[in-house]
């Protein structure tokens, strides 16, 4: 194996340690791959409703003209959709720090993304909450809607009686018939608490490179909202 994983000076037992671990990445690398593979082969999904919603501007700057776009809008010239399930009830003084966090990923390759697929960000908060929580996190560029009224949250079981969840939900266009592909929420099930949407956070790849781990840590609104908003 090329010594190219370890500078001058690394030990015999740091070595063969070294070279187990990058047997067992390979490993979760190919199962990887056949768990995407598997996802692509899912069969259609239900057909989904005509959903209207709530946005606002492009510019997070100002809060008018309000529209009402339908599921079928937000695709944009794709034929995929890609949705987050932003959680943050009506009653709340702002989103879910974790919600929050995983979002400001996704604004930071959202550029990306519109190469491929239609991306957008939906939260039962009515319009103006979200859009203020959006400026408080720079979010600019999103699409931020608010499905505050309408039943798509709990329809995709992203809100219950107990609360809500959150999560990803990915739709397909056929035509002019509109189809869910595949939904993920943080929380494998109830009794499998978290790590369900994981892989799309860069913030705990990272975490888990580190030799303490991400251990019990929790995100919090309030070092990020200074973050963003003193543009430190």
């Amino acid at each position: 194996m090329p010594d190219t994983l370890w500078p001058e000076g690394a030990a015999e037992d740091y070595r063969k340690a070294r070279e187990d671990l990058l047997d067992a990445e390979r490993a979760l690398r190919d199962r990887v791959e056949e768990v995407a593979a598997a996802r692509r082969a899912l069969p259609p999904g239900a057909v989904m409703s005509q959903y209207t919603f709530d946005e606002g501007p492009a510019d997070l700057g100002l809060d008018e003209p309000v529209s009402t776009p339908a599921l079928a809008d937000l695709f944009g010239e794709h034929d995929t959709l890609v949705v987050y399930h932003l959680m943050y009830a009506p009653e709340d003084d702002g989103a879910c720090p974790m919600c929050s966090m995983w979002v400001d990923g996704f604004h930071g390759v959202a550029h990306h993304l519109a190469r491929h697929t239609g991306f957008a960000v939906v939260a039962k908060a009515p319009l103006p909450q979200l859009r203020e929580w959006g400026r408080r996190r720079g979010w600019d560029g999103l699409r931020l809607l608010s499905s505050f009224g309408s039943s798509f949250n709990r329809d995709l079981h992203a809100e219950d009686d107990e609360g809500q969840r959150p999560g990803l939900s990915v739709f397909r266009r056929d035509g002019r018939t509109i189809r869910h592909w595949y939904t993920m929420h943080a929380d494998f099930t109830p009794q499998e608490r978290e790590r369900g949407i994981d892989p799309y956070s860069p913030v705990w790849a990272v975490l888990d490179l580190l030799p303490q781990g991400r251990g019990d840590w929790y995100a919090g609104n309030d070092y990020a909202g200074r973050s963003r908003a003193s543009g430190s």
